[in-house]
């Protein structure tokens, strides 16, 4: 059993509590010998008995005075021990009982709804476990107050985007009603409507699965260089109706082990985002290779990129970059690629290159 350093302390604390309680015992019984070797007090010198001449009287035996101070010196080491190990007692009470509450106080406020609370600071230069369980609170509120303030955003997100189609849709069918001769018209524009809502709220359902771990399958072994030839397929149409390319230089057998479909949608998000924001015209280019134990996929495209404040904000919900805002879609790729890339153990990271173009970087860990 491995011991911490709340155990040491305590047991030092303890152990100097008696240590010097037995030094104090010891000194003040050798002080009290030395003074008086014989083990009690000499007796006073007695009067004796004189005779007129002042003369002792003969026959006489001067009779020794009691002892004094033989009972109340003993009783001193007592004492002082006492006082000593009461004095111990109470700083090491405080000590551990001081932490203990201010934890107590914030798990109260965290249950009151202050998800601000932070107690790091009032545990102070203390380096042991009450110390690093204060900061193992401030991580779980941390995290938790993250929670709570994306999932109360994502809810207004998600209540913004689709009031936009739920309005346009009421519209249609109202015009219809009024204009019946513009049928068609009208009927077209609540299938594209109706089929954004589905689109985005397949994207919720997928974000929702991935944030529950729901889909646990994760030992499908995949080669992600067949899973983008398969991708490629579909997206070099996209990029031809923009007279672009699409550009494949692939390594072989980079195989990684998890969940097909999830990979699918990820590399499909990433890849189909990158042939949505390249300008008319340009390649965008997709490399894959083995790194360091790690099946490695790059897609550049010629894109403005983003703003490099906004590297990481990308892949959070519903956000877009103020030069994504022309193309259609609601911010969901990026956060699905995201998530499927933590539960494969793995990392997807966006970056402005210096030479011009947009690149996202997924890193997988290739099958054993």
């Amino acid at each position: 059993m491995k011991l911490g350093r709340l155990f040491w302390k305590f047991f030092i604390f303890l152990w100097l509590a008696q240590l010097v309680t037995a030094i104090g015992v010891g000194v003040m019984i050798w002080t009290h010998r030395n003074e008086h070797p014989g083990g009690f007090p000499p007796p006073p010198p007695s009067h004796e008995l004189r005779t007129e001449t002042g003369e002792p009287s003969a026959g006489m035996t001067p009779r020794p005075s009691p002892p004094h101070g033989s009972i109340f010196p003993p009783l001193m080491p007592l004492v002082m021990g006492g006082i000593v190990s009461l004095l111990f007692a109470w700083l090491l009470a405080l000590y551990f009982s001081r932490p203990i509450r201010t934890l107590q106080d914030a798990f109260e406020a965290e249950a009151g709804g202050k998800l601000d609370t932070r107690i790091g600071a009032k545990m102070g230069i203390r380096q042991d476990e009450l110390a690093d369980l204060g900061k193992d609170f401030d991580r779980m509120a941390e995290r938790l107050q993250a929670l709570v303030e994306g999932q109360r955003r994502l809810l207004h997100d998600v209540s913004h985007e689709l009031r936009s189609p739920l309005a346009r849709l009421q519209a249609a069918a109202g015009l219809l009603q009024q204009q019946p001769e513009r049928a068609e018209e009208f009927l077209e524009r609540i299938q594209r409507d109706t089929g954004r809502i589905d689109t985005l709220v397949g994207e919720l359902l997928t974000l929702a699965r991935l944030d529950a771990g729901m889909d646990a399958n994760l030992r499908e072994t995949c080669d992600l260089a067949e899973l983008i030839e398969d991708l490629a397929e579909d997206v070099r149409f996209e990029a031809m109706t923009k007279g672009g390319m699409l550009d494949l230089a692939l390594e072989n057998n980079l195989h990684v082990t998890g969940n097909i479909e999830m990979l699918r949608r990820a590399l499909e998000n990433v890849l189909r985002n990158a042939v949505r924001h390249t300008p008319v015209g340009t390649i965008v280019t997709v490399t894959g290779k083995h790194e360091q134990g790690f099946a490695v996929v790059e897609v550049i495209d010629a894109g403005a990129g983003v703003a490099d404040t906004d590297l990481e904000t990308i892949f959070e919900p519903f956000y877009r970059a103020e030069n994504s805002k022309p193309f259609e879609g609601y911010g969901l790729g990026l956060t699905i690629a995201r998530q499927v890339m933590k539960l494969h153990e793995g990392s997807i990271k966006a970056a402005n290159r210096v030479s011009g173009g947009f690149a996202v970087t997924l890193r997988l860990p290739l099958a054993a």
